[in-house]
């Protein structure tokens, strides 16, 4: 008794499902080509800047800036002394670490909120916090600068007594501007966790607020490296508020320190460019640091589906 063989599984693609067709090589050499030229293309201002940097001003002055040779480092420690930059960037930490931690702890809370509770003005109280990202700075500084000036303030934060002038007051201002954006986005992510974790957590007794630290918290660190990513860029180069809310010069963050290389009558590109390299650099840090974070966060959920 001979045994009988099972007929093979046809291998073919089922109808209606067509299989996504690979670039050929030369397709792949051209679109890495293109790619490459677009991102030198979009780099080349800040590549220019930061060749610049590094050459004398009287050399580019003489033989033109696409010249090749005046190089010196006294661009930037010219910037460093003349700018200030060592007491600006303090100030810039005081405001931007309290901003960010602040503004990513209190989105987390309302996205909770948000994704965990089902009642009528979910929807209308989402709208309200993202409201605050549609309006331009500009249109709420009259009235922002109107109420600072009036809320009264210990004078241990702030010597005039005053919310104004303070940085007590650029860590609301920034907060309350960014927290809409960080609400939307882990909304949408906690949407995407399992509720079945969440009973399992309230059957063995854990409340909202131990549901929140204990296990939601951990749950979306990618989202949060990305988004505090994100708001230290922010944050760190803000100008607007810093410059409508704050009148001692002693208390500015590290961008406004770039108005004092600008002369009133002449102003050394060089020195200029040097200088923005310098106030770059922590963001350019803080990016490097938390890169595979920052990507992760970015491509949660686009293998989903």
């Amino acid at each position: 008794m001979t045994a009988t063989k099972a007929p093979a599984r046809a291998a073919s693609v089922p109808q209606g499902v067509r299989r996504r067709r690979q670039p050929t090589r030369p397709q792949r050499v051209v679109l890495h080509v293109f790619l490459a030229v677009m991102a030198v293309l979009w780099l080349l201002p800040l590549l220019w800047g930061a060749f610049n940097s590094f050459r004398d001003y009287e050399y580019t002055a003489e033989h033109g800036y696409f010249s090749f040779g005046g190089f010196s480092f006294d661009n930037y420690t010219n910037a460093w002394e003349r700018a200030e930059f060592g007491e600006k960037f303090l100030n810039s930490v005081y405001i931007t670490v309290p901003a960010v931690l602040l503004t990513l702890f209190l989105s987390a809370c309302v996205a909770f909120v948000l994704a965990r509770f089902s009642f009528k003005l979910n929807l209308p109280l989402l709208g309200v916090f993202v409201a605050a990202n549609l309006l331009p700075p500009q249109a709420l500084l009259i009235p922002i600068y109107k109420a600072f000036n009036e809320i009264p303030l210990p004078l241990w934060l702030n010597s005039d007594g005053e919310l104004l002038n303070s940085y007590l007051g650029l860590i609301l201002v920034n907060t309350a501007f960014q927290i809409g954006f960080c609400a939307l986005v882990l909304s949408n992510y906690m949407k995407t966790l399992p509720h079945e974790i969440y009973e399992s957590a309230a059957v063995d007794g854990a409340g909202v607020a131990r549901q929140f630290f204990q296990l939601t918290l951990p749950l979306i660190r990618p989202p949060l490296a990305a988004l505090g990513t994100l708001q230290v860029t922010w944050i760190y180069n803000e100008f607007f508020w810093a410059t409508a809310l704050l009148s001692d010069g002693d208390k500015f963050p590290i961008t406004s320190s770039l108005n004092n290389l600008r002369g009133q009558f002449f102003t050394d590109y060089n020195l200029l460019s040097a200088g923005s390299i310098i106030v770059a650099l922590p963001t350019l840090l803080v990016f490097l640091v938390l890169q595979r974070q920052f990507v992760a966060g970015l491509t949660l959920g686009s293998t989903k589906g």
